[in-house]
């Protein structure tokens, strides 16, 4: 990767330019039995449509705070790749009430209406399928982004020491993400762009975001990501990490 790469937005530009067909997100759902993989072309697709959606439509920019209601999903790593993107603050699980837009899951509307700004809901649903009726109060993303933009001008320079994310209340400037995603990628066993790390960890902490999502990125490599990963069992979770070509593992 390289090596000038200040913000979690410019390591997906350098993965775009150097490689756009790979892998980078496959996404597994071990409640329904969905499977989701993402090349780094088609993933930046999403982050430049969801980029749009949130500088255009629901007008956050730098310093605007995004309270991010959601699970360790393929969705939602776009959505944290588009804050960073517009230069807004991605708030992991933060209170709506405190935030300038809140982006929630259906199992945190209610919770999510405390939000005085805009509030956009995702359906999680199999290949990112809308709600059957919207929920009250909320813009659905399903409906909302694909009719956005494919290429993403932010209005404002992204400054990379400016504040970037908040995970389990920590705050993190977009440099600091990139600069703790490239020290911490040995111990969570990524040793460059090969590597394949499989995370059944959430995303309301440092430690699942960056296994689940930053560290790859930072690295050349993937991550075979696994929401519900407990209801997999042992021999199908080895089958998993075959098939996969999992290089670690994080559980």
């Amino acid at each position: 990767m390289n090596a000038t790469d200040r913000t979690p937005a410019d390591l997906l530009r350098s993965a775009l330019a150097a490689d756009p067909g790979r892998p980078l997100v496959t996404f597994y759902d071990d409640a329904t039995g969905e499977r989701v993989e993402l090349s780094v072309a088609t993933f930046a697709n999403w982050v430049a449509k969801t980029s749009n959606l949130l500088q255009g439509d629901l007008a956050a920019g730098p310093g605007d705070r995004v309270a991010l209601l959601l699970p360790a999903h393929w969705q939602t790593a776009v959505w944290l790749l588009a804050c960073s993107s517009v230069g807004a603050i991605a708030d992991m699980g933060g209170d709506p009430a405190a935030a300038d837009v809140v982006v929630s899951g259906p199992d945190s509307l209610e919770a999510a209406r405390a939000c005085p700004g805009e509030r956009i809901a995702l359906a999680l649903r199999p290949l990112g399928g809308r709600f059957p009726q919207p929920p009250a109060g909320f813009a659905d993303y399903a409906v909302e982004v694909p009719g956005q933009g494919d290429r993403f001008v932010p209005f404002a320079p992204v400054d990379p020491e400016d504040p970037a994310l908040i995970a389990a209340g920590r705050g993190f400037s977009a440099a600091e993400v990139v600069e703790r995603a490239r020290a911490e990628a040995t111990g969570v066993g990524l040793m460059g762009p090969a590597s394949r790390l499989l995370s059944g960890l959430s995303y309301d902490t440092w430690e699942g975001l960056n296994a689940g999502l930053y560290g790859p990125l930072a690295t050349g490599g993937s991550v075979v990501l696994c929401r519900n990963l407990d209801q997999l069992g042992e021999e199908a979770l080895a089958k998993r990490i075959e098939s996969e070509r999992v290089t670690a593992t994080a559980r």
